[in-house]
């Protein structure tokens, strides 16, 4: 839409976000297959709302970073009017969020960002929305090969918006096998499978739009209908607390780090795959193993009154959450930052409110 910001984009694209939520939900209902609980679908949400905010302060880094790289180190410009570069523009930003999305399943510190998209143990279109806050950290790397490739930070910016509107609608149970599409593209049957932690499906199906690459490049897996997909992450988050949310990996991986004696390990456990830990931090602070079969659903208890508190709290934050992200390029620096904190400490109340010790509070007589 010209003359329009990406975060106004997303203002306009949110309530088609919800009203397919809620259809999706009331059609897991009418089929006896319900994917959804309040406090989750909140916490997802909520997690996508702070990962837009942080793109408020994020995006002139990483847009900038490509843009100085596209001005000074291309060695041409492709035309922006021509069809034929956004075509392949979408193709090749896909290729590079192929090998991001795989590096952020293979890279400890991309894993700590990357984490929060699969935190929860519903998949739905909610799951969907659950964004990170922290992917600008690294991210931005596997895109350089557009810009020195001449790809104009307009096609560039496009570009990545489509990829990732059109990952939307791919987190679903309601949507079975597609037949010829699953063998090309990135559907809900392929997505299943990449957020299930099961050993056969974990690390599995990084494509965006394609699946195609995951097919040349050996990470293809396929539904098995006999073997149901269990979601969440081998090392669950326990918690609504979004602030925690983002720091969980990062907190355990500095825990690693400062606890390991050898200096080697305490750059390496940065950049090992998720999960390994140094020789002798495993030997004196061991953790369980992970184990598919005693793994248990993180769902405490949740009221009326806790429940409608929770969910009152969380549509005012929603509607100033909209204000702001409209509003954001006509205010200044020190007013969004204002404002984005006094809604990520909102979202932080919406988890605690829906947390076992606030609703053993709710439920106690009066």
């Amino acid at each position: 839409m010209p003359g329009m910001t990406a975060a106004q984009i997303i203002v306009i694209a949110t309530p088609i976000f919800l009203l397919l939520i809620v259809g999706e939900f009331t059609l897991g209902r009418w089929r006896g297959r319900n994917t959804y609980r309040l406090a989750d679908t909140l916490s997802s949400i909520g997690l996508g709302i702070i990962s837009q905010l942080g793109g408020l302060f994020s995006t002139l880094l990483t847009v900038g970073i490509y843009t100085a790289a596209f001005e000074t180190l291309a060695p041409w410009r492709l035309p922006a009017d021509a069809a034929w570069v956004w075509i392949i523009g979408l193709l090749f930003y896909d290729f590079c969020y192929y090998w991001h999305h795989r590096a952020g399943h293979r890279v400890a510190l991309l894993w700590a960002a990357h984490a929060v998209h699969h935190q929860s143990e519903d998949y739905n279109l909610g799951t969907a929305l659950r964004q990170t806050g922290t992917g600008w950290l690294g991210g931005w790397v596997f895109y350089l090969p557009m810009a020195l490739l001449g790809f104009p930070p307009l096609v560039f910016g496009v570009v990545a918006l489509v990829d990732l509107l059109y990952q939307f609608w791919v987190h679903t149970q309601q949507i079975g096998r597609l037949g010829w599409f699953d063998r090309w593209f990135c559907s809900p049957s392929n997505h299943r499978v990449h957020h299930a932690v099961n050993d056969r499906y974990v690390d599995r199906n990084y494509g965006g739009i394609l699946v195609l690459w995951d097919r040349l490049f050996g990470s293809f897996q396929d539904e098995i209908e006999a073997e149901p997909c269990v979601y969440g992450t081998r090392s669950p988050l326990r918690s609504w607390n979004p602030l925690w949310a983002n720091a969980q990996v990062y907190a355990d991986l500095m825990h690693d780090s400062w606890h390991t004696r050898r200096w080697a390990d305490k750059v390496r456990v940065w950049f090992k795959p998720p999960g390994w830990r140094p020789a002798d931090v495993a030997a004196r602070l061991p953790k369980p193993a992970f184990d598919l079969q005693a793994t248990a659903v993180y769902d405490p208890p949740l009221s009326r009154a806790a429940a409608g508190s929770a969910a009152g709290l969380f549509l005012a934050l929603l509607g100033a959450t909209a204000a702001l992200l409209w509003q954001a390029h006509t205010l200044s620096l020190g007013t969004q930052l204002a404002g984005a904190a006094a809604i990520v400490a909102g979202l932080w109340a919406v988890g605690a409110i829906s947390s076992p010790r606030a609703v053993q509070r709710s439920e106690q007589p009066a």
